[in-house]
């Protein structure tokens, strides 16, 4: 019993005084010591209520009977619900749109449910239904779930105007 009370002294000790610098390896002389883990960027369609819509993507209010495009870059619209199963499949391909044509093409939500005048606007009956707006000319709406290469096909023909070859 004596020798383990000095054994215990001693492992406490240590034990404190390893965990006295609460610092650790986040201060290197005011340097920032380089990271294990790369952090990753997240990128994700950003959701578009009524007056955002009329704001970045087409007043429909000032231009009733003309699709005149608000945005910078050309977009693509999902309009969408939580309760629906094929939109709940269209999400994770929107956000790798989103991450793939970052810069370049600006990748929108609407939850219809919530933005009932903006579903009434496009007479969105089914969904899903995804618009594509380039920044001149007239959109396209596809309604349904399309496989993935499909929407990056549309965006590059009719957004960008790249030609993709035929498989």
């Amino acid at each position: 019993m004596k020798i383990i009370k000095p054994v215990l002294l001693l492992t406490f000790a240590v034990v404190l005084a390893s965990c006295s610098n609460i610092k650790g390896n986040q201060e290197n002389n005011g340097k920032q010591l380089p990271s294990d883990k790369k952090t990753e960027i997240t990128i994700k369609p950003e959701q578009l209520t009524y007056e955002a819509f009329l704001q970045k993507v087409w007043n429909f209010e000032e231009h009733p009977d003309q699709w005149v495009y608000e945005g910078t870059e050309p977009c693509v619209i999902d309009f969408y619900a939580d309760w629906c199963g094929p939109c709940r499949r269209v999400a994770p391909i929107m956000e790798e749109m989103a991450k793939k044509y970052n810069g370049k093409v600006k990748v929108y939500k609407v939850n219809v449910d919530k933005e009932q005048k903006l579903a009434a606007v496009f007479r969105i009956n089914s969904i899903p239904a995804v618009l594509f707006s380039p920044m001149n000319g007239k959109p396209m709406m596809q309604v349904g779930l399309l496989p993935n290469d499909y929407y990056s096909k549309i965006i590059d023909e009719h957004l960008l105007n790249i030609k993709t070859e035929k498989k």
